[in-house]
């Protein structure tokens, strides 16, 4: 599905434009993403993806849009930049199942995709851990592998990571299966 065919279901459901979702943000003093992604959920029912988007679109306007690697750059900036070579990994190891995988930054977190459907998430959550969200749909969790839940509706599970050596063969192996299912 297209980013305009997204932006019209949301339009369908709310009767706002993204114009007006920014003006209505505006008007509520909401300038943060975490402030509007959380209205658009509470207010008009939007789900994590459709909120992300929306509430990217209303934090960014009229700001010049970031590269991909500028957008990753910000996401591994000051106490969470120890994190950029652990990631680095996981895309290098990612990159070697082919070459229709590509790298999806939000402003929250960074998207794996393939073929157009995301199959994980990296996210430098904070100084001490990075989340690492696959789907696996029908994979039972385990100790390390827990449900995502309300971390994540994009994914099914998550990795918490503490460590750079937590980014271990276990783990790759679950990235390669999320990515083999998209």
């Amino acid at each position: 599905m297209t980013i305009q065919a997204h932006l019209d279901k949301i339009q369908a459901k709310t009767g706002n434009s993204p114009e007006a979702f920014q003006a209505l943000a505006a008007e509520r003093g909401l300038t943060t993403f975490r402030d509007v992604k959380a209205w658009l959920k509470s207010a008009y029912g939007l789900d994590d993806g459709h909120a992300n988007l929306v509430a990217h679109i209303v934090v960014t306007a009229g700001q010049p849009e970031m590269s991909t690697d500028e957008k990753v750059t910000a996401r591994f900036s000051g106490n969470k930049a120890h994190w950029r070579a652990s990631y680095d990994a996981i895309i290098a190891y990612v990159s070697g199942f082919g070459n229709d995988f590509r790298v999806a930054p939000t402003t929250t977190y960074i998207s794996l995709v393939r073929k157009g459907k995301k199959f994980a998430i990296v996210d430098p959550a904070t100084a001490a851990r990075l989340d690492v969200g696959l789907k696996l749909k029908g994979i039972e969790p385990t100790d390390r592998l827990t449900p995502a839940g309300s971390w994540n509706s994009m994914v099914t599970h998550r990795v918490r990571v503490g460590a750079p050596d937590e980014i271990d063969a276990e783990l790759l192996a679950w990235l390669r299966q999320a990515y083999d299912a998209a």
